[in-house]
């Protein structure tokens, strides 16, 4: 008997729901209906443009600085220890566990040590170094350069 009447209350609460939503719909084209005069633009001339004069560079050469896809990689000094998951990160050759070169590079993050062991560590990305690494303080042409600009 109960579950009689709770299926009609029911039924009669999806009923009034549709026809709300019923409703509703015709609404919002009667709306759009009276809208759609309004949406089509008024032919207006418009004047040529002339192109615009050539400016040079906002920033001198010397200032410069290259973009994402034309750096290889970049590296930043991390004397500290990397802990990940509650876990202090060594290298797997020396076992030395601070004092690290993070390389970034084909969105891959690389960690070396002072020996110049290096190993991937995938708990790393890109956006992790992009957070940690400050402004780049210069380019290097070659990897030994920025490692001897870095003293490793």
């Amino acid at each position: 008997m109960f579950h009689r009447i709770r299926r009609r209350r029911a039924e009669e609460e999806i009923a009034g729901i549709l026809r709300q939503h019923a409703e509703f719909q015709t609404r919002m084209a009667a709306d759009q209906a009276a809208l759609s005069h309004l949406a089509q633009p008024a032919a207006v001339p418009v004047p040529p443009v002339e192109p615009a004069p050539a400016v040079a560079d906002f920033l001198p050469p010397e200032l410069r600085v290259p973009s994402h896809d034309q750096v290889e990689g970049r590296m930043m000094p991390w004397p500290w220890p990397v802990v990940l998951d509650g876990e202090v990160v060594a290298c797997a050759e020396c076992e030395t566990y601070r004092d690290w070169l993070i390389i970034s590079t084909r969105g891959q993050v690389w960690l070396r040590c002072r020996a110049g062991h290096e190993q991937l560590e995938p708990r790393l990305d890109t956006a992790w170094f992009n957070r940690h690494s400050g402004p780049s303080d210069a380019t290097h042409a070659t990897f030994e350069d920025c490692l001897r600009h870095l003293g490793h």
